[in-house]
């Protein structure tokens, strides 16, 4: 099987400039500088391939999820627990195909697009992606300076800026190793999975109850009930939404490629995607854990109802107001503030493990697209300047009011500002499926199996026509929690506009993966042909 980086020459990087250029191997500092031992056991091996998987659920756990599960369990319960199982399983479906495409193909999913589709496609798509990007760090910003204010009492504005100083972390993480990089945010996810597991643990929830909303049901995507401004559609919508982010695909083909492969060797291209697999999906699953147990809070801890104030400020005070709790040991336990404080604490380390995540997918596309590599300090100091402006123009706009509209403008914010996810959602999925789709890509042994093939497409287009048909409700939102009937109908007018553009571009990614799958099979053939010649 004859693998691949690309079809143009790969041109040498200039050195020591800021911005260079780049079209090697992806991430080619870490790219395959992690010696795997051969003839391990099973357990061994996997300990030695363990790490890019956790690094992919930082993800699906970060300040995003938070809001959107809890509050998801204040207003229905645990009828929207199985939006977080489906949603996981589609996740570790996706990131399997994910890393089996960086691994077999020795491309990332950017380079893998940018390399079937014309320049000006790949730069179209690149912006659409840093968007998506941006989006996410808000979210890390908001959560992350709250974190600040609540833990240290430093004012939010202040936080703000300290955000941006995250960067110097980057910069020691940089020099101790990509191996000790997801050691420590194994370390940061088994904090946030403590603290979640110890507070739902004191709360006694309704383990039947949990068991039984692990099954959908007709009411779990209805309209016709609608509780604090959210139907159970809308819910589950956030909850999909902040779970599976096109930027995860993106890192995941990247980062699978850090193990040293023979790929001479297709079995022991076969042991990396097996290994990568069980990894992923071992890491997926604690990352649903979190989201369920997030999701368990709002229904176990807090009394029904009790928490009006949904952002991270009024969950901190909900932790330590005995009022609002449920039962009589975390009544206790919260007089003493270690509720609130773990609560902070796990905010925190959520903000700094997407830190790590987000700059180097930030890294990973800028290469596959546009063919430039700047250094990951730079990087993520860009983005991040970029990424508070908004935060800082909320705060700035909400500092003569009530404590609780700031609040609210902040939770807004992070909320309205995935929008852009749904954007970006189907033009990292719909390419990922068609490349592990293709014998001439994956070769016959590693294309999507048949089953595989099914479960992508029922996940793909029921995951897109989902975003799509969420995104008036998402504009709408833009306009405030009760828009007028006029700034309805003006959302809505958006969000077919919006919708259209969508498809339009959907199909000219399509075609032109297409078109450029087809060259690189007749290349492939033609080489075949010469070489039985």
């Amino acid at each position: 099987m004859e693998l691949h980086l690309s079809e143009k020459e790969t041109i040498p990087t200039r050195k020591h400039k800021l911005i260079e250029y780049a079209n090697g191997p992806s991430l080619e500092e870490i790219n395959g500088t992690i010696e795997v031992p051969k003839n391990l056991n099973f357990w061994k091996t996997l300990f030695a391939y363990s790490g890019p998987g956790a690094l992919v659920a930082v993800g699906y756990m970060d300040p995003g999820n938070w809001s959107t599960s809890i509050t998801g369990g204040q207003n229905y319960q645990y009828m929207l627990m199985s939006v977080i199982l489906i949603s996981s399983l589609i996740a570790m479906l996706l990131q399997y195909m994910a890393a089996k495409l960086g691994i077999v193909s020795q491309m990332d999913l950017a380079q893998a697009i940018r390399a079937r589709t014309s320049k000006s496609l790949g730069i179209v798509l690149w912006i659409l992606t840093e968007f998506a990007i941006m989006a996410t760090d808000i979210a890390e910003v908001i959560g992350a300076a709250i974190a600040l204010y609540l833990l240290f009492g430093i004012p939010l504005v202040i936080s703000v800026f300290i955000t941006v100083f995250d960067v110097l972390l980057l910069l020691l993480l940089t020099k101790i190793g990509f191996r000790k990089i997801e050691a420590i945010v194994v370390c940061l996810i088994l904090v946030i999975l403590f603290v979640f597991v110890y507070q739902v643990a004191l709360s006694n929830p309704d383990w039947g109850g949990v068991i039984k909303g692990l099954v959908p049901t007709a009411a779990t995507f209805s309209t016709a009930r609608s509780v604090n401004g959210m139907t159970p559609l809308s819910g589950s919508l956030g909850i999909i939404g902040a779970t599976v982010m096109p930027h995860n695909l993106y890192l995941h083909s990247a980062i699978s490629q850090t193990r040293k492969i023979d790929h001479s060797d297709e079995a022991d291209v076969a042991r990396t995607v097996k290994f990568a697999s069980w990894d992923s999906n071992i890491q997926l699953t604690a990352a649903f854990f979190v989201n369920a147990l997030l999701l368990i809070m709002g229904v176990a801890v807090f009394k029904s109802g009790a928490v009006r104030d949904p952002s991270f400020f009024g969950l901190y005070h909900a932790l330590s107001d005995t009022s609002m709790l449920s039962n009589g040991i975390l009544i206790n336990v919260a007089k003493s503030g270690v509720l609130s404080a773990l609560f902070a604490i796990a905010l925190l380390a959520s903000g700094q493990n997407s830190t790590i995540t987000g700059t180097l997918t930030g890294q990973v596309i800028m290469e596959g697209f546009v063919h430039m590599r700047m250094p990951l300090w730079l990087r993520r100091l860009v983005t991040r300047l970029i990424s508070v402006i908004p935060v800082l123009i909320c705060v700035a706009l909400t500092s003569g009011k009530s404590a609780i509209d700031e609040h609210t403008a902040l939770n807004d914010l992070m909320n309205n500002s995935q929008v852009f996810l749904a954007f970006a959602l189907p033009f990292s999925m719909l390419p990922l499926l068609m490349m592990t789709d293709s014998a001439a890509e994956m070769g016959h042994r590693f294309k999507n199996s048949l089953w595989l093939k099914v479960c992508g497409w029922v996940s793909v287009i029921g995951l897109t026509v989902l975003n799509l048909i969420g995104l008036p409700d998402q504009i709408a939102a833009f306009f405030g929690s009760n828009p007028t009937a006029t700034q309805t109908d003006l959302a809505n007018v958006i969000a077919w506009l919006l919708i259209a553009a969508v498809l339009a571009l959907l199909v000219w990614t399509i075609y032109d993966l297409h078109r450029g799958n087809q060259r690189y099979a007749a290349k492939l053939a033609a080489k075949a042909k010469e070489s039985a010649e």
